[in-house]
């Protein structure tokens, strides 16, 4: 069996620092999402990015993508109370390529609720999980940062889609990173 490349100190600072920004970058999303941060959300995907959220909500390019944060329907969601609340990411560093996987849940205000109160946080109808799926976001360094090149989002609603993107993030990896 051949022995793994020693890495330099560089090298491992290097692949400190890109998982910090790729954290960072994967965990912009739910207040980004939530805020309707169009410019933000342009500026991180790759002008040919791709956004794959299943069916017909499909986006190529990083205008369209964030273009469908300002949709009707999104900001009725936005002042609905709509909430991104995303896990920690499994991040895969390939060089200037990284393969990120993560769950992300769709929570909303349980409008139909009885109140409750919880002593010393007041009164709420809480709050219910609308969807709960797992991401794959392909990243690619360019000389403006990690970018996205392509998001898939798939419900786990026990269809095999969702657990594939899961099952690749635990798959033996080209890289010894």
């Amino acid at each position: 069996m051949a022995e793994a490349k020693e890495r330099t100190i560089e090298d491992r600072i290097r692949a400190i620092e890109d998982r910090l920004a790729i954290y960072n970058l994967i965990a912009s999303h739910p207040p980004s999402a939530d805020t309707g941060a169009q410019s933000y959300i342009r500026s991180i995907f790759a002008d040919d990015g791709v956004l794959d959220l299943g069916g017909a909500k499909t986006a190529t390019g990083n205008d369209t993508i964030s273009e469908m944060s300002q949709r009707p329907a999104h900001q009725e969601a936005i002042r609905g109370g709509l909430a991104h609340f995303a896990g920690l990411p499994h991040v895969e560093l390939d060089g200037d390529r990284a393969v990120v996987t993560s769950y992300l849940q769709i929570i909303s205000p349980n409008a139909l609720a009885e109140p409750v109160e919880v002593p010393a946080h007041g009164v709420s109808k809480g709050y219910r999980i609308h969807r709960v799926g797992a991401n794959r976001w392909e990243l690619a360094r360019t000389r403006d940062g990690w970018k996205i090149k392509r998001r898939v989002f798939r419900s786990l609603d026990g269809s095999t889609d969702a657990l594939d993107i899961l099952r690749q993030a635990l798959a033996p990896s080209a890289s010894a990173q």
